[in-house]
């Protein structure tokens, strides 16, 4: 294991980026990116922290690696929590900015946060959330922006993580910015069958659910609003319809 003296023949830029690098490739952190020295030394950006993080100070000279502080193993340990906190909580806001959403992109296109669990979405890649911006009232979940759904991390590790290190925005403010990446919405639903026939119940459900989004597409053509249903088989249905009001009319 590399030791602080290994870093300090290092370039100061190297040096200062140490905390956070151990801090990225702890197991467990593979959700957050790396912010950058310049927006964490940056004050501005740390507005109001210092009443959110014990022994704020030492947990940001700790993170930028200035920490010097001769204390015992128990204070040690209690900073380097603080320290983690306040990253998190930086964290939350960093990844709303140009650079942070890039970084986050580029780590959504890998897959690194996950896959959709649901059979339907082909394992469209996930984006994590928070439920909640208050921290510690609310674990991370992750978002599927194909059904639009949120699911539960499938380790524990990552399951342990604040949702308020990313927050009730950055998966809305990310598609915002970059709206190639909006997929179609899924229109394909499971149909529960018994020996190829439809379940009445669940098959009545299912055609007045249907009925009522063609419904809502319909009135959406008319008012020209994207719906963000891409199916060609129901377009065609929906312009037969149509048709059919015209005739009617």
């Amino acid at each position: 294991f590399a030791t602080m003296d290994d870093f300090v023949s290092e370039s100061e830029s190297d040096y200062a980026s140490y905390w956070r690098d151990w801090f990225i490739s702890s197991r467990g952190n593979e959700y957050f990116c790396e912010i950058d020295e310049d927006y964490i030394t940056d004050r501005f950006n740390l507005t109001g922290l210092n009443t959110e993080v014990q022994y704020y100070q030492y947990a940001l000279d700790l993170i930028t690696d200035v920490f010097d502080l001769d204390c015992d193993d128990d204070m040690r340990e209690t900073i380097e929590k603080s320290a983690r906190h306040l990253y998190g909580l930086v964290h939350a806001r960093y990844i709303v900015t140009t650079r942070g959403l890039q970084k986050m992109f580029e780590k959504y296109k890998k897959a690194d946060f996950g896959k959709c669990p649901r059979v339907m979405c082909s394992s469209h890649p996930l984006l994590p959330m928070g439920l909640s911006d208050v921290p510690n009232s609310k674990p991370v979940k992750l978002y599927c922006a194909r059904c639009e759904d949120i699911y539960n991390p499938k380790s524990s590790r990552h399951a342990a993580i604040d949702g308020a290190y990313f927050g009730t925005s950055f998966h809305n403010i990310f598609f915002q910015v970059y709206p190639t990446l909006v997929p179609a919405k899924s229109v394909e639903r499971y149909i529960p069958r018994c020996y190829g026939f439809k379940v009445h119940a669940a098959a009545a459900l299912v055609r007045w659910q249907n009925g009522q989004r063609d419904e809502m597409r319909r009135r959406l053509r008319k008012l020209e609003v994207e719906s963000g249903f891409k199916d060609a088989d129901d377009e065609a249905e929906l312009d037969e319809d149509e048709e059919d009001e015209d005739e009617e009319e």
